[in-house]
């Protein structure tokens, strides 16, 4: 079946929006342009602790890392009050926090299990100058940003931390365990504490102003809101319907002249990778909201049958609320090999079906895509480069022969008197043949003809009077016919030594051509140069023939 869970696809803007970083499971973070909408960087395989660079190409290690949880945070260095710098926070399920310069391209700080069991949750406040991180140990941990020191940790929790956010003023933390509880960040005082979630949370967001918190937990297809202040135990003010559980939230404040309190935009992307946006001048009012949903149609894309991912929204982000019932949202969308970036204007109650490109993909060649109608549809591929194609291997050049090979005892026993002969045989220095083909030519040419044309094979006439004389050498010997060693070395102890080496001539080019007769000529061979070696090494020429013969061989 045709997958589209996004459950375990980890995401993370940069402040700016111009980056994107995502980690599918795999070990890689990859980090896109948003502009150009091509991949920047990959990190892989992040072992070492030294600030060196890891643009370098992944290693077979990455697959043993499992990140948990990403954070993408701005901060302002301590020595330069005017330069901010931004850091991907990474959590692993082994409880390590890492921490990623991606304009630098280097391993900015880490820090080794750091959470026991695992980390599930990174936050920090709009500009702060820490990170807090959370893990199944039920600790929450405040960290340095520049030095990666740990600055303190609090027990906030008996169980498990399944998700946790810091509100933008820096002044609460809200954690998800068993229950949602709200902690003082300067004494680690509960605030207040809400029941509701049955089963754990997943997602866990406070709003712009801070007034309340998103959370929807695995399994329930709703998101709920909880108002802040009040009674210690709350329930949820209010519940947003979705049609599957959320993975990830977001919201936006807007001041309305109408209305003293201010507007709400809350944004949820669904685990099949659909987006719903709520917009309310009030609570009563995003209650009874119908939400304005951002799908992706599947026309283009193949069965439900087909084993091949289908396309989703795996992010987005809430720009710009100029009024209450509109906005701009930034999405993430399309195929995880080659996602694309696309900012879109909502109005309240007018749902947006995006069409998915399947441009600059590359697509299996025995999977044609026919749309809902029925029609054919040829796509064609207009792009090649490292986000599609980051593993492919280059063609392996290969010199495929079309007879069979030689046996492999008789192979190893040719190399083996190869070797011996060649050694007896005195050295000489022969010049190079240069390559007639120019550098830029890109004409093919048969492998066999250009053997031929530089003397290293003969010339098919040639082979044919060559083998006429061989049968009158064998004196009645059948030299396709499989004989045994005695007979073949009775038969070159009769002839003269220079009918040998003439006949060894003949069969060395027999067997170079590749001929069908090649593969019987290799025991004559061998016979010849065993029995009638020293003639052999005697003679002028032999050792440029020895030493093609050996380089065949």
């Amino acid at each position: 079946m045709a997958s589209k869970n996004i459950r375990d696809v980890l995401t993370a803007f940069s402040p700016s929006l111009d980056l994107f970083a995502i980690s599918t499971g795999d070990g890689r973070i990859k980090i896109w342009d948003t502009l150009k909408g091509q991949i920047q960087t990959e990190f892989a395989d992040i072992t070492s602790t030294d600030a060196t660079s890891i643009y370098a190409t992944s290693m077979k290690g990455h697959l043993s890392i499992d990140y948990t949880c990403m954070k993408w945070l701005s901060f302002e260095r301590k020595k330069k009050r005017k330069h901010t710098s931004s850091l991907l926070v990474l959590g692993t399920g082994s409880g390590d926090i890492l921490a990623l310069d991606v304009s630098a391209g280097q391993l900015n700080w880490r820090i080794s299990d750091c959470h026991p069991g695992g980390a599930r949750a990174i936050s920090s406040s709009a500009n702060g100058s820490c990170v807090y991180t959370a893990g199944a140990d039920g600790m929450i941990c405040r960290i340095d940003c520049e030095t990666g020191n740990l600055l303190e940790k609090f027990k906030a929790s008996s169980k498990a931390i399944s998700c946790m956010d810091v509100s933008s003023d820096g002044n609460t933390i809200a954690t998800a365990a068993a229950q949602l509880k709200i902690f003082n960040c300067s004494d680690h005082q509960k605030i207040q504490k809400f029941s509701g979630h049955p089963g754990p949370v997943r997602c866990l967001v406070f709003t712009e102003d801070g007034k309340y918190i998103l959370s929807s937990a695995v399994g329930e297809r709703y998101v709920a809101v909880w108002s802040i202040g009040g009674a210690k135990k709350k329930s949820a003010s209010c519940v947003l319907a979705m049609d599957h559980p959320a993975v990830f939230l977001d919201s936006r404040c807007t001041l309305s002249r109408e209305v003293d309190e201010a507007g709400i935009s809350i944004l949820a992307i669904s685990e099949v990778g659909d987006c719903y946006v709520w917009f309310g001048n009030s609570i009563e009012e995003l209650r009874n909201a119908k939400p304005t949903k951002i799908v992706l149609s599947l026309e283009n894309m193949p069965s439900k049958k087909s084993m091949r991912a289908l396309p989703a929204i795996y992010a987005a982000k809430l720009q710009g609320v100029h009024k209450p019932a509109s906005g701009q949202v930034f999405l993430v969308y399309g195929l995880l090999v080659k996602p694309s970036f696309q900012k879109i204007l909502l109005h309240s109650g007018s749902d947006i079906n995006l069409n998915v490109s399947n441009d600059g993909i590359l697509l299996p060649m025995n999977q044609s895509l026919k749309s809902k109608k029925g029609t054919q549809k040829v796509l064609t591929v207009t792009t090649l480069d490292r986000a599609n194609a980051e593993d492919a291997l280059l063609p392996i050049p290969k010199i495929f022969d079309s007879h069979e090979k030689e046996k492999a005892f008789q192979d190893s026993m040719d190399k083996e008197v190869m070797g011996e002969v060649v050694k007896r045989s005195s050295k000489a220095d022969f010049p190079e043949v240069e390559d007639e083909i120019a550098p830029g030519e890109t004409d093919v040419i048969c492998m066999e003809d250009r053997m031929r044309s530089l003397g290293i094979l003969d010339d098919e006439s040639d082979l044919e009077s060559n083998l006429k004389f061989c049968s009158t050498l064998l004196k009645g010997f059948d030299l396709e016919a499989t004989l045994p060693m005695k007979k073949i070395r009775a038969a070159v102890l009769n002839m003269e030594p220079s009918e040998a080496y003439k006949l060894l001539e003949v069969l060395l080019a027999a067997w170079q051509s590749r001929s069908s007769i090649g593969k019987y000529a290799l025991p004559w061979i061998y016979s010849i140069l065993v029995n009638r070696g020293h003639y052999v090494v005697s003679q002028e020429h032999v050792t440029h023939m020895l030493d093609s013969l050996y380089k065949v061989s």
